[in-house]
């Protein structure tokens, strides 16, 4: 299966494509469902497409928005310039957006996104003989239904599922809590994920408010859990899923790295093994990066073990990223959080879980620091450790972020 991870900047896409994804999916500024993350303009999108496919890596670009009448007019141009920059798909929600693309870029090949809501062989056959090449299902389908749908199409066509990451709370995505509360559309790229706030009841005649919570750690009403099925991707082969799918643009790029790395390295398992048992080893990356408790969303049919509450936890802090390799000892790093000399662990695709004894640590006039305390300072650090750049270097939480 095709690994495909988010990108949602510059720093993204270097890490999902050095940590082992196969194809990464990006939006410009516009008509994508990220409006808040990094994203890229126009010359962006160029490099972003010519650095991947040196790599390579393929790129999808999202167009998904649920356009209005006044986000038509600039598509057809823009649409022709994904083509004239040879992105590898485009990834649509809207019949009026998949019509512009088979016009004006008829050989430019169109995935269905999840915003679609495909859940049965019907509309799945309907989008295919619109000229979609990829189906991203729905995350509401189970596996058995996934089965399904797979003998009821033609081979040559790719599904596509979502493996780990946010479960947003309404159907596949279409949300209107953000418009409602804040005017921003979550169906045109800006949602503010409302769903993640504190909720309260106010009887209409009364001046007091109930909390809605389960327990101490706040409200479960609009939450979900994050989808995990780093345990079940022998489950989602044997459905006859083509590519799985990362979400996460909106998260940083040590979250891309490590979660990207550790299902590559499920991945490499899956396809040298008989047997899929995942190694603890693999499955403990997933804990070290920002997250809330985990779950198998909709596969299984058991939709609520999904409820969650607001609140994420991490077992480790991202601390630091490589920006050179190391020499005669002497490596620069820019920091993402506080360090001093303290041994911290690496993250890196040939060894992981390496730990980095810090002998010295200087800023770039060569003055001793006994920490590091700048946000994003770059800084030499002294090690015996040969590290590689894009490498990170992150430590053991003191106690949990929940």
């Amino acid at each position: 299966m095709e690994l495909l991870s988010p990108a949602g900047d510059k720093n993204k896409l270097i890490m999902a494509i050095e940590y082992g994804a196969d194809a990464v999916y990006l939006a410009s500024t516009r008509f994508g469902l990220r409006t808040f993350a990094g994203n890229f303009d126009l010359d962006g999108l160029k490099w972003a497409v010519n650095y991947a496919h040196e790599h390579g890596v393929k790129v999808y670009v999202t167009v998904n928005i649920i356009p209005h009448e006044s986000d038509l007019a600039d598509l057809p141009e823009y649409i022709k310039y994904l083509k004239k920059i040879k992105v590898d798909a485009v990834i649509v929600a809207d019949l009026g957006v998949m019509s512009i693309v088979k016009r004006v870029a008829p050989k430019l090949p169109i995935h269905v996104s999840t915003q679609a809501n495909i859940t049965n062989s019907e509309s799945a056959k309907v989008f295919i003989s619109l000229g979609a090449k990829r189906l991203i299902l729905a995350r509401e389908m189970t596996i058995e239904e996934i089965k399904t749908l797979r003998q009821s199409i033609p081979p040559e066509i790719e599904l596509e599922a979502f493996c780990h990451g946010a479960m947003c709370i309404s159907y596949s995505g279409r949300c209107l809590l953000s418009n409602f509360f804040t005017g921003r559309d979550a169906n045109r790229g800006a949602c503010v994920q409302a769903c993640r706030w504190n909720y309260a009841i106010r009887e209409i005649n009364k001046q007091q408010e109930y909390p809605i919570e389960e327990d101490e750690h706040g409200t479960y009403i609009l939450n979900s859990k994050d989808l995990c099925m780093i345990d079940y991707l022998d489950k989602l082969r044997d459905a006859g899923v083509s590519s799985i799918k990362i979400e996460g643009r909106m998260k940083t790029e040590y979250y891309v790295a490590n979660i990207t790395n550790a299902y590559r390295q499920a991945l490499n398992y899956l396809g040298s093994h008989k047997s899929y048992k995942l190694p603890e080893k693999i499955r403990a990356e997933i804990y070290k990066s920002s997250h809330r408790d985990y779950s198998c969303g909709f596969y299984f049919g058991d939709p609520k073990q999904n409820l969650d509450t607001s609140l994420p936890t991490s077992t480790y802090d991202f601390v630091a990223v490589v920006l050179e390799n190391t020499k005669n000892g002497k490596t620069l790093v820019e920091m993402r959080n506080r360090f001093d000399k303290s041994p911290l662990e690496l993250l890196s695709k040939t060894k992981n879980n390496d730990i980095v004894e810090i002998e010295k640590i200087e800023d770039l006039d060569g003055n001793d620091l006994p920490e590091c305390k700048i946000p994003k300072q770059q800084v030499y650090i002294y090690t015996k450790k040969n590290l590689k750049k894009y490498e990170i270097l992150r430590r053991k939480a003191e106690k949990s972020s929940k």
